[in-house]
């Protein structure tokens, strides 16, 4: 009998936890509910990346010196770097240089690691083709740099809802110099102290 009462007890204390945490998924479905969409205009309107957005990444030809590093480090051995050593000089001379966007994972160690700095991340995200070699990037195409989204003229750049003030739900307008939403880390380490 003790054992059936137990049992009945852990069954109805486990219904009771998956309410609890129906509850609370169905609260956040609610609270989005209640928001305004807000409906990016693609080709005319586009959201301006986080300052760290890691996007196609610009390779500068005249400052590489063919160390390979960037292959190394690359987990799956992407950039491809061919060059030739000159034996006058007694160094590499590079000839060509290419990355395949089809398969990078972005992950930027190529850049991070990169001794003379030649590569670098752009904001470039609209890397989309109807053919998959039309993403194998040589030089010429690293090295072109892509318009800004805040410095092209055919589109509006609009802020994501993240970076908006407290209260602004609309990114169109947004005036100057507003405060992002959320709180500072000295605002926070000032509401600790106070607490």
């Amino acid at each position: 009998m003790l054992k059936f009462l137990k049992s009945v007890v852990d069954y109805a204390k486990e219904a009771g936890q998956a309410a609890k945490y129906i509850g609370q998924g169905l609260s956040v479905t609610f609270d989005h509910m209640q928001r305004r969409p807000i409906t990016v205009q693609y080709p005319y309107e586009k959201l301006i990346p986080s300052e760290r957005f890691r996007g196609r990444i610009h390779f500068e030809f005249d400052k590489c010196i063919a160390c390979e590093v960037c292959v190394r480090v690359c987990p799956i051995n992407l950039p491809v770097v061919d060059w030739e050593f000159n034996k006058e000089t007694k160094k590499k001379k590079l000839n060509h240089y290419s990355i395949d966007f089809g398969v990078c994972i972005f992950c930027g160690n190529c850049v991070e690691y990169c001794p003379t700095n030649c590569l670098s991340m752009t904001e470039e995200y609209e890397l989309a083709t109807y053919d998959r070699h039309e993403l194998n990037f040589d030089n010429v195409a690293l090295g072109r740099l892509p318009y800004k989204v805040t410095q092209d003229p055919m589109v509006t750049p609009l802020r994501e809802l993240a970076y908006l003030p407290k209260g602004v739900l609309e990114p169109h307008g947004l005036p100057a110099g507003s405060r992002r939403a959320g709180k500072m880390p000295e605002e926070i380490l000032e509401e600790m102290e106070t607490k």
